[in-house]
């Protein structure tokens, strides 16, 4: 019977290393520089990071564990065409750039939600930001459960016990030392995912003979995929979901998500802050490559033996924690460097999500409360102690959610889909905002709660065909592997026959909506914000349901601004009471045409 490899001695020594380093550079934030004495310096860190630093931190904050384990296990499991996914980097960036930026920076807001307050009033504000509040912490489960996927395998530590330790370290560290530690630790922890996958295609490498065998291997097998064309929305991955599917979702994670917009804040200048997404574009594109390399790397070894159809895992993610123990055990040291690589990818994506999470609650919904109710406002002191309060807090819901990530099958998939189900209505929301001046509070309320709702039934209504993977083999596994193999199956009153070629469902049988690409979700999230807003602002204006506002040029996208400054100029000084006027005479005449 084949003995379970575990981690050495030399392995926990680097891991606990990683831990004690990442905890440490919690504690001398909390006591160094100004020592947190504003909620300004633990949220935004005064405004004193540079630009390549905060670079690498807006590529971590969201290429986490998931990123090193599920990307290497889509491209094991379906192939290399989810690497297209790069081109819509390459065209999202400048749109972040000069476009989404200018608005925030000008806003210089805590909360990024109170954009939408000044552009369309409280209830916009409040629907975000506990929509995102809700996506941010569903995803911390998901990112959570990750690292405890590479515990279980390479350790044998239950999935709780992995959990726990890493959720509670992620906490104490987020909480007493502010954004500037949780930066710093990013760039640390940045190192530590490339170091790991670097390992994993380097050893791969040299056993298969280098990159080229590992590619042809690949192919054979067909895991090489980059010309799928297809207009067909039911297709899982073509050009088309890839490019414009994870442009929506791209844009809603690096253009008016809290988490990277808190990131963009925390430098002086705009410049500096488009400088830092210019920066991170390059990285961004390495790392996923990388990622998806090291599941064809990972494929090499094991194209004629899976081992999850010879049950030796449960899930494709565990597949790179299981050829590190395999490959790489007698190495002293190297299994625990990749294993802290995915410990960290982890921990710089939650304690990111902790310090906006409270972020987000303490402007959005605290300071308000507090206001309304005493008629004063939140001291600096007690504003600095509610927030790391609430950092502490929300980590131990991070843990809760995930003991139910557990559940889901694929997480590259379930984490894609969280943040497509809700990105794609607030990107819309926001794009509603900074783009149409017509828009107003109530299209922008109803447009983005009816997309809300239609995204997350499309997203998360059953039943729903599950993806069929590239086929895979066992015909040279060990004969141990086998006899065990047959001796489950047994248990379980299947053949083999019928375990290795079980019955496809018939696509057909399931509702259509539930059979499009998961991709797909945001796009239409957005478009449905879009369209319902802009007829229901319409119509709310003609039949007088909501009268014109003050238009503010910095609340719109720099051309559409400079476009309302150049009419407000020709028209001799004349605000924006006479544009009112006009807007409703111009309703006005529509609906007597109509």
């Amino acid at each position: 019977m084949e003995t379970a490899k575990v981690l050495e001695w030399a392995d926990y020594l680097v891991i606990t290393l990683t831990i004690a380093i990442s905890v440490g550079i919690g504690i001398y934030y909390r006591f160094a520089g100004d020592r947190q004495k504003t909620s300004e310096e633990y949220f935004s860190a005064n405004r004193s990071m540079g630009p390549i630093a905060i670079g690498i931190c807006l590529m971590v904050s969201f290429m986490s564990a998931i990123t090193l384990l599920g990307m290497s296990a889509e491209s094991y499991d379906y192939g290399t065409h989810f690497i297209i996914i790069n081109i819509n980097y390459i065209i999202s960036t400048p749109i972040i750039c000069y476009a989404f930026l200018p608005v925030f920076y000008k806003l210089q807001a805590t909360s990024t939600y109170e954009y939408l307050e000044k552009r369309f009033g409280v209830h916009a504000r409040l629907l975000a930001s506990f929509v995102v509040w809700l996506q941010m912490l569903l995803y911390s489960g998901v990112v959570l459960y990750a690292p405890a996927l590479a515990f279980e395998t390479t350790t044998g530590l239950t999935r709780m016990t992995s959990i726990l330790s890493v959720g509670l370290t992620c906490a104490f560290y987020s909480s007493i030392g502010g954004i500037k530690a949780v930066l710093i630790t990013d760039i640390f922890q940045a190192v530590l995912m490339f170091a790991s996958l670097i390992g994993v295609i380097a050893v791969a490498t040299y056993s298969a003979g280098g990159l080229g065998a590992i590619f042809e291997i690949a192919n054979q097998g067909g895991r090489i995929d980059l010309f799928n064309f297809s207009i067909d929305p039911t297709e899982r991955h073509t050009w088309w979901t890839q490019i414009i599917g994870g442009m929506c979702t791209f844009l809603s994670l690096y253009a008016v998500n809290q988490v990277q917009v808190q990131r963009f804040l925390t430098v002086r200048s705009l410049k500096k802050a488009q400088l830092a997404m210019w920066f991170c574009l390059p990285i961004l594109i390495i790392l996923n490559l990388a990622t998806s390399l090291s599941g064809l790397a990972i494929y090499s070894k094991y194209f004629k033996c899976d081992p999850k159809t010879a049950k030796k895992i449960d899930k494709s993610d565990m597949l790179l924690p299981y050829y590190v123990m395999d490959s790489m055990s007698a190495i002293p040291g190297l299994p625990g460097l990749i294993v802290a690589g995915v410990f960290s990818a982890g921990l710089s994506t939650i304690s990111a999500a902790l310090n906006s999470l409270a972020a987000v609650t303490l402007e959005d919904y605290v300071k308000p409360l507090y206001s309304k109710c005493t008629k004063k406002q939140l001291s600096p002191s007690t504003s600095l102690l509610l927030g790391k309060f609430l950092a502490f807090i929300t980590g131990f819901l991070c843990i809760a959610l995930a003991v139910i990530a557990q559940h889901f099958k694929n997480i590259l998939q379930t984490s894609l889909t969280i943040f497509a189900a809700v990105g794609g209505p607030l990107l819309g929301l926001f794009t509603l905002g900074m783009l149409f001046e017509s828009a107003n509070q109530r299209g922008a309320v109803f447009g983005s709660t009816l997309s809300l709702m239609f995204s997350l039934w499309m997203s998360f209504g059953n039943p729903r065909p599950v993806a069929q993977g590239l086929p895979v083999s066992i015909e040279s596994c060990s004969n141990e592997t086998l006899s065990s193999l047959y001796k489950e199956l047994e248990m379980e009153h299947i053949t083999l026959q019928e375990y290795l070629h079980p019955p496809i469902p018939d696509k057909s049988q399931f509702l259509y909506l539930y059979r499009i690409s998961y991709m797909w979700t945001g796009p239409i999230g957005f478009f449905i914000t879009i369209v319902i807003g802009l007829v229901t602002s319409k119509l709310s204006e003609c039949f007088g349901l909501e009268s014109p506002k003050n238009i503010n040029p910095d609340l719109f996208f720099p051309f559409i601004a400079k476009r309302i400054r150049k009419r407000l100029q020709t028209d001799n000084g004349v605000t924006a009471h006479k544009y009112e006027f006009e807007s409703k005479t111009r309703c006005n005449t529509a609906t007597t045409h109509m």
